[in-house]
């Protein structure tokens, strides 16, 4: 049987609150000092560990300290410094022409909304969806990997397309809980419910999930 608007509502309200119990002092995992380091350290965690990414930055960020010098700095020397993140020529051009942009277009400033910051290379949604929460404090729900599959698996969505399981979340979550809901469940991807072999046992959440071991 579907589920109503309300009893979504009402799911969603228990997992936060379920999840916020579990993991009480939840806080973005990437370390950042400025906005524009912040957008840097996103963009290189695709398809790489936050804890990788926080190794390589502690260095970049000491090297290249303004947005100036990331548009200025040689790409291949840019390469050489986040190569462990993986898919390194194409972050290096990312960051790269992002910051170009950022000088050219908004003045050094990072922009601050959802329409200006996805027209940034290598800006999706998702990051778009980090920065507006995290520095700006603009309600926003990143859907990575970890949240499209435990949103799945708790029936919130059916969805599998991000943006549209994003859109579906912001319909029964408060606006003031979206950032930290998807800092919730993508820690318990990480910790309970993995990918390859979830932690069935451990899960706060259980009751709701469909595909409990």
């Amino acid at each position: 049987m579907k589920k109503t608007k309300d009893s979504l509502k009402a799911q969603a309200k228990s997992v936060f609150k379920a999840l916020k119990s579990a993991y009480p002092d939840i806080k973005g995992f990437l370390n950042f000092t400025t906005p524009f380091e912040l957008l840097v350290a996103v963009i290189l965690s695709a398809q790489c560990t936050d804890a990788r990414v926080n190794e390589v930055t502690k260095t970049l960020f000491k090297r290249l300290r303004s947005v100036k010098a990331y548009a200025e700095v040689d790409i291949e020397e840019l390469e050489e410094m986040i190569h462990s993140t993986g898919f390194f020529r194409q972050k290096a051009k990312s960051i790269k022409n992002t910051a170009v942009t950022v000088l050219s277009k908004y003045g050094g400033e990072v922009p601050c909304t959802m329409d200006e910051l996805v027209t940034l290379p290598g800006v999706g949604r998702k990051t778009a969806n980090v920065v507006l929460g995290q520095v700006f404090g603009v309600p926003g729900l990143p859907v990575d990997t970890h949240v499209k599959r435990i949103a799945n698996k708790l029936g919130l969505t059916s969805e599998s397309d991000p943006e549209k399981i994003e859109a579906e979340l912001c319909e029964i979550l408060p606006s003031k809980n979206w950032s930290e809901f998807s800092l919730l469940m993508i820690h318990h991807g990480r910790q309970v419910c993995g990918a390859r072999k979830p932690l069935c046992g451990e899960c706060v959440v259980g009751r709701f999930c469909d595909s409990v071991a």
